[in-house]
């Protein structure tokens, strides 16, 4: 009996040593390899505002390209750029969570379904010769059954779009997750966001019509995705979001 209890403590023994060890190595690895998992987030990112810009070159580094690229951060009530803050270092996510950085949208105005907005903007701009080239617009709101993140590429007249992509959602695969189709995302490039002061842009239920200088197909069997896509470009196009700054941009203010 007493060889039975001294079998067993020694396996319990040696099942908690196990374990231990293990900890300690998932522990160290993990801490050991976030450096190097940093900078390869960062290089993703990096990678996809270069992609919905319509600038990515594969046969280059994302870091020499993105060379080209300045990050700037805007105040989205005014329009203006903010200076004093650390643009790089600034995550607009976390702005959005907190209460003296964001804002409560009402149920009127939040069509794009994300609740609380960053009062602060993380842009990207490519200049030359003092003249603004493309101006790179982080983008987000709900769809079916996640929040889809992305990028709204515009040239320099800040209204003919150069470029859309998500970097992150949660879509289905074949029917919403087609907002990674490269044909579908290229319809994006040439398209007018305003007429006028108005939000033009959309997509369109069944196919746009090719001559439509605003349109953009709707995804097939994807209704809701659809629908959220349409409303956060809306939402973030408006006066709500980056419009204040982008009349800055056409009246030569910035």
């Amino acid at each position: 009996m007493s060889s039975s209890n001294e079998s067993i403590q020694k396996t319990v023994t040696v099942a908690l040593l196990l374990c231990l060890v293990c900890s300690v190595v998932v522990s160290a690895s993990a801490v050991i390899l976030r450096p190097a998992q940093a900078v390869n987030e960062q290089a993703n990112m990096q990678m996809n505002i270069l992609q919905a810009a319509g600038l990515y070159d594969p046969k280059q580094t994302v870091q020499e390209q993105f060379e080209l690229v300045s990050t700037r951060l805007v105040n989205l009530e005014t329009g203006e750029f903010v200076e004093g803050m650390d643009a790089d270092g600034y995550d607009q996510r976390k702005a959005a969570k907190d209460p003296s950085m964001n804002r409560v949208l009402s149920g009127e105005e939040d069509i794009a379904l994300i609740k609380r907005q960053a009062k602060v903007a993380k842009i990207y701009l490519i200049e030359s010769g003092g003249n603004i080239e493309k101006i790179i617009l982080p983008i987000h709101g709900y769809g079916l059954w996640s929040t889809l993140y992305g990028f709204m590429a515009l040239e320099g007249d800040a209204n003919t779009v150069a470029g859309l992509g998500f970097y992150e959602h949660a879509e289905t695969p074949g029917l919403g997750g087609e907002v990674d189709n490269p044909n579908w995302k290229a319809q994006w490039a040439g398209k007018q966001v305003y007429d006028g002061d108005a939000v033009a842009l959309r997509l369109v239920k069944g196919g746009a019509d090719r001559s439509d200088s605003y349109g953009v197909d709707g995804l097939s069997g994807a209704t809701i995705t659809s629908r959220g896509v349409d409303n956060l470009v809306k939402f973030w196009m408006s006066e709500a979001g980056f419009k204040p700054f982008l009349d800055n941009v056409k009246q030569g203010r910035i």
